[in-house]
């Protein structure tokens, strides 16, 4: 049995992660005769992961089965994939050990499992690249306990979407400070997000970033301008000094990068 924390981009090949096919003993029974639903990786949001550290979630699911089939006869767990068909040759990512299941009656189990998301591992295969930021399908793996090939096993797709994101990095300064009312405000900072190709933060170019203000006293945030991240990722606009308050960007996110903002930046004004 082979144990892979995470296993990416597994097409064309029999890799099961820590569900993989034991050896042969006996006659192969068929896949098991078992339903999957009520899939939810990381409670439905999205699993962000830094350029290094490694990043576990947990996934809970549903297992219908026969009251004659034994809960011990087969293993079971999530699967993340890409594709229009879920099978043993999908670009899939399958969890780290199979999942724990509780009996809720003779045929219904609730199940746990855990993910781990690894920028950084030793094996190159077992690395989450650039281009596999975005959004993943949900689908779930039986295995019965005497499988030898990839007949003997049970797929079930099409149980849901999780985006997998490269996480982000926001800065903001505003300068001078202190400065007059009705003089110019430099504006400038930085977007960035994980590199899993590199391991280290990047520069995130030609993205909508808001320039948001709070006066002093205030509690609500207003937009001042949207301006876009340069090639490398940095901001800088300007702006005229009227009050004293707090000056933030805000960035909505994408697909394949969550939303951030800044705390303020508090600008005296005399």
């Amino acid at each position: 049995m082979r144990k892979r924390a995470i296993v990416v981009a597994v097409s064309g090949a029999f890799a099961l992660s820590a569900l993989a096919v034991p050896a042969a003993q006996a006659a192969p029974t068929a896949a098991p005769n078992v339903t999957f639903s009520n899939l939810k990786v990381n409670k439905g949001k999205a699993v962000v992961v830094g350029p290094t550290a490694k990043v576990t979630v947990t996934a809970t699911y549903t297992v219908t089965k026969p009251a004659n089939l034994s809960t011990g006869s087969f293993l079971s767990g999530p699967v993340l994939y890409r594709g229009t068909t879920l099978n043993a040759g999908s670009d899939s990512i399958l969890g780290d050990n199979p999942g724990t299941c509780t009996a809720a009656s003779t045929t219904v189990l609730n199940c746990t499992a855990k993910i781990e998301f690894r920028p950084d591992a030793a094996e190159a295969y077992d690395d989450l690249t650039n281009s596999q930021a975005g959004t993943w399908k949900l689908g779930a793996l039986a295995v019965p306990d005497d499988a030898e090939s990839e007949s003997d096993l049970k797929w079930q797709g099409n149980l849901g979407t999780v985006k997998v994101q490269r996480a982000a990095k926001l800065t903001v300064d505003a300068t001078p400070e202190p400065v007059k009312k009705g003089k110019t405000l430099t504006v400038t900072g930085k977007l960035t997000r994980a590199n899993w190709d590199t391991n280290k933060y990047a520069g995130y170019a030609a993205q909508p970033v808001k320039l948001q203000f709070k006066k002093k006293g205030s509690s609500t945030y207003t937009t001042v301008k949207t301006i876009k991240t340069s090639s490398t990722g940095t901001l800088k606009t300007t702006v005229k000094a009227s009050a004293d308050g707090y000056f933030r960007y805000t960035f909505a996110g994408t697909t394949t990068t969550p939303a951030v903002t800044t705390a303020g930046d508090f600008v005296d004004v005399k």
